[in-house]
């Protein structure tokens, strides 16, 4: 009986836990009407010749008249400058990587470098903005200032991609930006699809030059603003903003996480990043138990069977209570929750033997090494 009342106390713990981290996921809110200062969109992109047209063409049908639309082309092997030129947008073409930088800090400052706008908004290439959306973004930077960071609504084309359901939740929880008042995350973190701040600000902070040798770099710039007394504020972008994680297949999957998840949870706040590893045991623990009374077969008492029951059906609404926010992921994903969760423990042990252990990891075609991660 002691036995599974504990373990019954661990998983509802780990699922209050997430649920708390994750009680304050706010969206854009409706734009004003005041008009917008000059925008200028810097785009990063390497080899998306493929994904880039979605984007350019949402731009296009904004109702709010952007300044320029500047697509850095890093050294691409494909049709990347042609298409955003064919778009009409400036074009700024890198022929290399150089000594002591990442390639998306370097790309996002090189964009930045010509910019002219008053306001700076950073898009990755995957990104798709639904119409208003710039507008909404102005008006959240017109209240706040500072960065304003938006995670974008995870649409969902192909089963595999179902295996990111777990990768993006405890990114929400792990962030610790949207936990219930009135908690603040000790370290602040942003999303780096979706940034936007005011070219002053970020000229004070050292903008991408400052974290320029940064896996996570979206992560360390909060930081950089953070220091110079600015705000981040950070937002989810169910109704405006929106991307498809890794539509390369699997393999690509991988490689993004890995680059990602074990550099974010050293940079994160502490305290948030427990609660994620928290709600990521009580999901697998309520898989084990429900393994451990199907072992015992003969054995099982009815009290058995509706105690794990419980169990793996609180940690399927759980983790359906924040995929449904953040993506158009299949409620069957949350019902079969060990399948995500198994998906996430591989990726982040590959993660943390890339990160701490190999100190490289790999992305788009390139080695990046990993330095110091900033957790101050």
């Amino acid at each position: 009986m002691r036995r599974p009342l504990v373990g019954g106390m661990f998983v509802a713990g780990g699922l209050l836990a997430g649920a708390w981290f994750t009680s304050r996921l706010r969206g854009l809110p409706a734009a004003g009407s005041e008009p917008l200062p000059p925008i200028s969109v810097v785009i990063p992109a390497r080899d998306e010749a493929t994904s880039l047209p979605l984007l350019l063409e949402s731009l296009a049908l904004q109702a709010s008249v952007l300044h320029e639309v500047i697509v850095v082309d890093d050294a691409s092997t494909d049709a990347t400058a042609d298409v955003a030129a064919a778009f009409g947008a400036r074009v700024v073409r890198l022929a290399g990587l150089p000594a002591g930088w990442a390639g998306k800090p370097h790309a996002c400052a090189q964009g930045a470098a010509v910019a002219t706008g008053d306001l700076l908004l950073f898009l990755d290439a995957d990104v798709r903005l639904l119409p208003g959306a710039v507008a909404r973004l102005a008006a959240v930077h017109a209240e706040r200032g500072g960065l304003i960071s938006v995670q974008p609504y995870h649409r969902i084309e192909r089963r595999y991609e179902e295996l990111s359901a777990m990768c993006n939740a405890v990114s929400m929880i792990g962030s610790g930006a949207f936990a219930r008042a009135p908690r603040q995350p000790r370290r602040p973190v942003a999303f780096g699809p979706c940034l936007l701040t005011s070219k002053r600000d970020y000229d004070v902070v050292g903008g991408h030059t400052a974290v320029r040798d940064d896996v996570v770099e979206d992560i360390a710039l909060a930081g950089e603003y953070r220091r110079a007394g600015l705000g981040v504020d950070c937002r989810i972008g169910a109704g405006a903003v929106e991307f498809r994680m890794y539509p390369g297949g699997v393999g690509q999957l991988v490689e993004g996480w890995t680059k990602n998840m074990a550099a974010g949870a050293g940079s994160a706040d502490p305290v948030a990043v427990i609660a994620g590893a928290w709600f990521v045991a009580a999901c697998a623990t309520a898989a084990m138990q429900a393994c451990r009374v199907i072992g015992r077969r003969g054995t099982t008492t009815r009290s058995d069977v509706v105690g794990v029951a419980t169990m793996w059906m609180a940690a399927a609404v759980a983790l359906r209570s924040i995929l449904f926010r953040i993506g158009s992921f299949r409620t069957l994903t949350a019902v079969a929750h060990p399948v995500a969760t198994a998906a996430f423990v591989g990726i982040f042990v590959r993660s943390v033997w890339s990160t701490v252990v190999r100190r490289r990891v790999r992305w788009r075609g390139r080695l990046i090494p990993v330095g110091r991660m900033r957790t101050d």
